[in-house]
């Protein structure tokens, strides 16, 4: 099986810690040059100093805030302009606030939109040039297992993650002729800060403690445990490969089986 990306350059979006650090990890070491980007210089340069370079790849970082998706634009094409061509593109960036949908703001909805699906579509159409030239292309999507099972207490969320999943399978169908894949992958609960985050809002709404919550979340997952950032930033490896090159459109968990849906 062929999982070799030597000679292919990924650009992955938040990868200044959590799981994009992971994706980034990962894919050095199947060999691709990395492009790092997030907003945080000194987070991207620890992430850089722990990339592989056993395969003589060049490991590269750029600064955007996802808040602002002219800022990632000009941040990437500013890249693209040096002669650099990008053959893998991982969608990641941090998720909106917990809460209902229906105590929402309109702005809230707004920001995620373009945090989420405005970055990852003008981020597709400045790559999909250098994509179609090299004849590989690979598009993946760090989103949700609520675009299957809506997830209680992630309102926001749950909507624009639904869009992402919409718009993914939309391109899937468009460049597949290009041999261009396009795949939704979903994360369950993963030891990352975005889920302290959540276990700590759900435990002071239950009124009880982080260590309490902990033990309730993990009961309804199957394999009864936290998933691990580079237990997920292994399937994206697996859909950014060669050995993937017939599989689009798809939405993948890695949840350790707590989504019910099949």
């Amino acid at each position: 099986m062929n999982l070799s990306l030597k000679g292919k350059r990924a650009l992955v979006c938040g990868s200044s810690q959590g799981m994009g650090k992971a994706i980034a990890q990962q894919l050095a070491q199947q060999g691709a040059d990395i492009v790092l980007l997030a907003r945080n210089m000194a987070s991207l340069e620890e992430v850089k100093a722990t990339l592989d370079t056993s395969q003589n790849q060049s490991h590269d970082i750029l600064l955007a805030d996802f808040s602002y998706p002219e800022q990632v634009v000009a941040s990437v094409a500013n890249y693209l302009n040096s002669g650099k061509t990008i053959q893998v593109l991982i969608n990641n960036t941090g998720g909106p606030a917990p809460g209902p949908a229906h105590t929402a703001e309109t702005e809230n909805f707004l920001a995620a939109f373009n945090q989420h699906l405005v970055c990852n579509h003008e981020l597709m159409k400045l790559l999909l040039p250098g994509m179609q030239a090299a004849i590989y292309g690979r598009i993946i999507n760090v989103i949700s297992t609520s675009v299957k099972q809506p997830l209680i207490g992630l309102g926001v969320s749950n909507t624009v993650r639904g869009a992402v999943a919409s718009w993914a399978k939309t391109l899937a169908n468009e460049l597949g002729q290009f041999n261009i894949t396009v795949n939704n992958v979903l994360p369950g609960a993963t030891n990352t800060v975005r889920l302290e985050a959540i276990i700590k809002n759900k435990a002071s709404k239950a009124g009880v403690s982080i260590e309490e919550m902990e033990v309730e979340e993990k009961s309804i997952i199957p394999m009864k445990r936290f998933g691990e950032p580079e237990e997920f930033a292994n399937a994206v490896g697996f859909l950014a490969s060669p050995a993937a090159a017939y599989i689009t459109g798809i939405n993948l968990p890695v949840d350790g089986g707590r989504t019910s849906s099949l």
